[in-house]
């Protein structure tokens, strides 16, 4: 596995030296864009519109852009001093809570640490602590030129740092349009979608979701290279015109029953019959 980066956990007083490993990729398929009439990719090249000059990497310069439109100018050199200030090379656990207090909504990106030369009794020692007193840990990095607020926890046997947003990073909720302030639903209505979350409910096994749109570009993409001729299949357009709200959901939870095992189903009857007596007694 290729190392991103290298540094160390400061844990109180411990230094920890350790490696850092990317725990996921993207599996996106990526297309270049190429001349129709030669197949040729393009290039892009990088020209200053004013002095209509190609202008070479060791000509640019960084600049913030303020709301005036005019631009501040920042060196390399001023740079590297604040990321040397900020401690580029470790990773400083500011605090230990409980993972249960932090939104998924704040989860950014997901690395794996391994130790370093010299670090592995240490490196154990901080994973068994973090396992057994069920915490997390929050820490501070700088990782590309930005300094990412982290968590440290235990992914199997390895310990895993997975970046932050920033509080000021997450767009307020209540700024969404059209969002409804109460909860303005039937009972009975309510029942059949308590009814069909019930049916769908199973354990997370990420192995059975695919990326179904993924695949059916490469399959394109390796019957092109064989050349093979390739026809799309229509779909049938579904049958039933279901408009109303309690319909589609009854037609959900019928549709759902199909698909059960004849063990399951007579589990789910039970449950049915059950709400659907509660919904009953409360209408009559």
């Amino acid at each position: 596995m290729h190392t991103m980066w290298k540094g160390s956990i400061q844990f109180g007083l411990v230094s920890i030296p350790i490696k850092m490993h990317a725990a996921t990729e993207d599996k996106d398929v990526s297309f270049r864009n190429l001349h129709e009439k030669c197949k040729t990719p393009i290039k892009y090249e990088k020209v200053c519109p004013v002095c209509e000059e190609k202008v070479e990497k060791e000509d640019l310069v960084k600049g913030y852009e303020t709301t005036n439109g005019s631009f501040v100018v920042v060196k390399n050199e001023e740079l590297e001093e604040i990321r040397q200030e900020a401690g580029e090379k470790a990773v400083e656990i500011l605090d230990f809570i409980n993972m249960d207090d932090i939104d998924p909504i704040y989860f950014n990106r997901s690395y794996y640490l391994g130790p370093n030369e010299g670090g592995t009794k240490a490196y154990t020692l901080l994973r068994k602590a973090l396992h057994d007193s069920k915490k997390v840990g929050i820490a501070k990095i700088m990782l590309r030129s930005k300094e990412q607020l982290a968590v440290l926890r235990i992914y199997q046997n390895t310990i895993l740092l997975e970046t932050l947003h920033y509080p000021d990073e997450i767009r307020k909720s209540a700024d969404v349009p059209n969002v409804p302030e109460e909860d303005n639903v039937e009972e009975k209505e309510l029942n059949t979608a308590k009814m069909l979350i019930d049916q769908l409910t199973a354990e997370f096994e990420p192995e059975k979701y695919v990326d179904e749109y993924r695949q059916k570009l490469l399959d394109l993409i390796q019957a092109k290279e064989r050349g093979e001729e390739v026809v799309s299949v229509q779909e049938e357009p579904p049958k039933d015109n279901v408009a109303d709200l309690m319909e589609a959901l009854q037609a959900s939870v019928d549709k759902n029953k199909k698909k059960k095992s004849p063990a399951g189903a007579s589990k789910k009857k039970t449950s049915q019959k059950s709400a659907a007596q509660q919904t009953k007694k409360k209408a009559t």
